[in-house]
């Protein structure tokens, strides 16, 4: 499934919907956009949703049709008042009473069953709509990574809001229709029970209306289409002009941002009223239809009363079901555009519960024990986001408890992907990754997750308190432990400079404070953790050298009694480690302390040698020059 969503990613746009193709096959573009009228395996899972307000349903459904009868019975009250109360001109007490109380029960039944239909459908769309959501995001909560690499947020966060609100529009809808399909032809047999002669001729006017839906329907698909297409480009100009504020303002490209914008905007309005002036022609032509009709009724019923062959109360009774008749066929048009949006939100929705969880518990699935002694192992461990293309080849090496170790390597040698592993973020090809002496894939990830603690190169704050986000990864921490993590880490002066110190609450991602501010506290929430294992995923490699002193002198503190696995690129800040790892496209081809491998003469020596501060300074030819001095010294 999740192959299927990323071959989907090229031809979906941001709002989630298909962009048209040129040319061919125009019928497989229009189910694409809008899907098919009616999918059966759609119903299948939104019934499981639905399944748990099937009561409430019922009552909907029952008011609906009490409503449609009210609806139907209406006018042969009135022609009972006018044809039994009012006949020869005069009136008649007993039948207009009788009609009067009739007409008072139907309003109240009317109203009555309105009020619980609206009520009762909404509540149910509402919670159905939750139920959705819920089960969406708990299910990515919980996916593998593998899936979230190859799929665009923007891409899920329309299915979390536009595809469930359409799934919730078709909800309402369908409910109504029932009483739609129940009044369209509720109408047809009272008027053919009425008369048969002028129920036959008043429907002569549907073939038209047909004929116009088969002219009109193609065209207005189009216009929809492209409106839709249009609003997609807008809005992703809109949102990438948003994202990339900072970088239009500091090129002066706001005035260019702007003309480009307002092309796209023009067009989306053009496409709009393209697809409104297809949306609102059809009003006026049932107007006229009904005009017709109703035409037809006066002309022709009138002259069949005048000439004693009908009475007057059916006449005025059709001109009722006439006015009535059009309006259950265009909401049943609007619907079938409803459920045709649903079914293809309903795939896409479906398409995101099925993403197979990679990464799960086995089912005798073991604890890490609270004593663990926070080693790592990786035996002969082959991996690769692509099985063809491994990352890490044939990887072994020990990690003892308490040790400090630190990994290196130019850009894509597996660094990350190895302290991915440790996480279980992803399984192994091959080979094992063993922590505390068990095999990853043998224990519960909540109770790997407990100790294990990551801070990453782009620290990733939540919109809440700083204490909320330093204890995010400890709910229980108290705030003295919090306090003392902060002062630990070298954050609380600047956390107490803040407005409302430790209760500031930030921004989205942390946005108010600086990216070495927002690494501190990241700092602190791993201390918080108390965690056996310590991950630094380049951790120091984006802020200042100031910010690197002080969280240097921090992570003796972080790091005592803790296992560290510490990825850098700058090679100054790795010579205090225990063990230094070199990795290169995969392979670990030396390992020891700084004096050790300055000693072996190999890869890390030459490069601290010719004073690279970073490993991503590394001209490309020379890695080739320093291979053979590296294979000597690999462990």
């Amino acid at each position: 499934m999740a192959e299927e969503l990323e071959a989907e990613r090229h031809d979906v746009r941001e709002d989630g919907r298909r962009p048209p193709r040129a040319v061919v096959g125009s019928h497989r573009i229009e189910e694409e956009m809008f899907g098919r009228a009616f999918d059966g395996k759609v119903i299948r899972r939104i019934r499981v949703f639905v399944a748990p307000y099937r009561a409430k349903l019922a009552l909907a459904v029952a008011a609906v049709l009490l409503f449609t009868a009210t609806q139907l019975v209406i006018p042969l009250i009135i022609r009972y008042a006018i044809d039994n109360g009012m006949a020869g001109g005069v009136a008649d007490q007993g039948p207009l009473t009788l009609a009067v109380i009739a007409f008072a029960i139907a309003i109240l039944f009317n109203f009555a069953a309105s009020l619980v239909q609206e009520t009762v459908v909404g509540r149910v769309a509402e919670n159905v709509l939750f139920d959705i959501r819920r089960a969406m995001f708990s299910h990515l909560q919980r996916v593998s990574l593998s899936f979230m690499d190859k799929t665009e947020v923007g891409r899920l966060m329309s299915r979390l809001q536009g595809d469930v609100n359409s799934m919730q529009e078709f909800l309402e809808t369908s409910v109504i229709s029932v009483g739609d399909v129940v009044l369209l032809f509720g109408i047809v047999a009272a008027m053919l029970y009425l008369d048969v002669r002028l129920g036959l001729l008043t429907l002569a006017v549907l073939p038209v209306l047909f004929l116009v839906r088969i002219v009109w329907l193609p065209r207005a698909r189009a216009a929809f289409m492209a409106a839709h297409e249009s609003n997609s480009v807008a809005n992703g100009a809109l949102a990438e002009a948003i994202h990339g504020v900072r970088a239009v303002q500091s090129m002066d490209r706001q005035d260019v941002n702007f003309a480009l914008f307002d092309d796209k905007a023009s067009a989306n309005l053009r496409a709009h009223l393209t697809a409104a002036k297809y949306a609102q022609v059809m009003v006026p032509i049932v107007d006229t239809l009904t005009g017709i009709a109703m035409a037809i009724v006066v002309v022709v019923g009138g002259s069949m009363v005048l000439g004693g062959g009908l009475d007057v109360g059916v006449m005025v009774a059709f001109l009722f079901y006439i006015q009535r008749f059009f309006d259950p066929i265009r909401s049943l048009t609007m619907q079938y555009s409803v459920m045709q949006r649903a079914m293809a939100s309903g795939q896409r929705l479906i398409a995101v519960l099925d993403v197979e969880v990679a990464v799960k518990d086995k089912p005798d699935a073991l604890t890490l024990p609270a004593d663990m002694d926070g080693s790592v192992e990786f035996r002969n461990v082959t991996f690769g986001y692509d099985p063809k293309h491994p990352v890490l080849k044939n990887v072994s090496f020990t990690v003892r408890p308490g040790e400090t170790v630190a990994v290196v390597g130019p850009t894509g040698s597996g660094k990350s992907s190895a302290m991915a592993l440790v996480h279980r973020f992803y399984d192994v090809q091959d080979g094992a990754v063993l922590v505390g002496g068990h095999d990853v894939r043998d224990l519960t990830q909540q109770s790997l997750g407990e100790e294990i603690a990551m801070v990453l190169q782009e620290p990733f704050l939540f919109t809440g308190t700083v204490r909320e986000n330093i204890r995010y990864n400890k709910a229980d921490a108290t705030d003295d432990a919090i306090e003392e993590a902060a002062r630990a880490v070298g954050a609380h002066d600047f956390i107490m400079a803040l407005p409302q110190g430790y209760d500031t609450e930030l921004g989205e991602r942390g946005g108010s404070l600086s990216l070495g501010q927002r690494q501190l506290l990241s700092f602190a929430r791993a201390l918080v953790a108390d965690a056996k294992i310590l991950v630094l995923d380049e951790a120091t490699a984006s802020i200042d050298s100031y910010t690197e002193r002080q969280i240097q002198k921090a992570l003796a503190t972080v790091l005592e009694g803790r296992t560290g696995l510490v990825i850098a690129h700058r090679l100054a800040t790795i010579r205090g480690a225990d063990r230094i790892m070199v990795l290169r496209e995969g392979e670990l081809i030396e390992s020891g302390n700084h004096e050790e491998l300055m000693r072996a003469e190999g890869l890390y020596a030459s490069l601290y040698t010719l004073n690279f501060s970073s490993f991503d300074d590394i001209p490309e030819g020379h890695f080739a020059t320093s291979q053979s001095d590296g294979a000597g010294s690999r462990s």
